[in-house]
């Protein structure tokens, strides 16, 4: 899961992404409202975090053109405000969630979480192929029943391939869903993240390379 994160505070915002990083996601952060548009228009987002008082271009703005926009990023927006005619008005604005600063972190992770699960295809809550099981929500993957001792890299490129239901998804598209901005386009991060994988889930092999396309379960 890729997500952006867009706050003006930057220690506030590099906070939030460093845990989202631990919780495996793949987290960008933009400062105001010009970067996270620029941010958009060339990279996809499963979830931003839009606060809404951002200077530049506002929050509001920024979120009415992501929405008018259909990239299909779910949008939760933050704001100091807590009142019920802040919330309606966000969410009339185009945010698909919206949360009162100050927040837990936890409800925050979990918010995006439920966030990205209704941005994309319904899946099962618990992915199967074979004797792979992989529980999202939990962080866990097994096979035969063993637990798999997963790095976030690792779980994230297997969630993705499995959530593709056995259609190639490309080494470009892995970078670009499991990793963040500061990844290098060149490098061979995810032959290796894959080959450290296959090792892990051990045989019968699970993933096979489609020869000048990608990977697929």
């Amino acid at each position: 899961m890729r997500v952006l994160v867009v706050e003006d505070h930057a220690k506030l915002a590099l906070a939030i992404a460093a845990v989202l990083r631990r919780e495996g996601m793949a987290a960008d952060v933009a400062f105001d409202g010009s970067d996270a548009l620029e941010k958009t228009a060339v990279s996809r987002y499963d979830v931003i975090v839009l606060d809404r008082d951002l200077p530049g271009v506002h929050g509001d703005e920024v979120c009415r053109q992501l929405a008018s926009g259909g990239g299909g990023s779910g949008v939760l927006m933050l704001t100091a405000s807590a009142t019920i005619e802040d919330r309606v008005e966000g969410l009339g604005l185009g945010a698909d969630d919206y949360l009162p600063k100050p927040f837990d972190i936890a409800e925050l992770v979990a918010r995006i979480r439920a966030l990205a699960r209704r941005t994309r295809p319904a899946l099962p809550p618990v992915m199967a192929h074979g004797d792979l099981r992989v529980d999202p929500a939990r962080r866990e993957a097994t096979r035969a029943g063993r637990t798999l001792d997963l790095s976030p890299k690792e779980f994230a490129v297997l969630q993705l391939l499995l959530e593709a239901q056995g259609t190639v998804v490309s080494a470009e598209e892995l970078l670009e869903r499991g990793w963040d901005e500061m990844a290098d386009p060149f490098t061979n991060t995810v032959k290796m993240t894959i080959s450290r994988l296959r090792a892990k889930l051990g045989d019968p092999p699970v993933i096979k390379t489609v020869p000048q396309a990608g990977y697929r379960i």
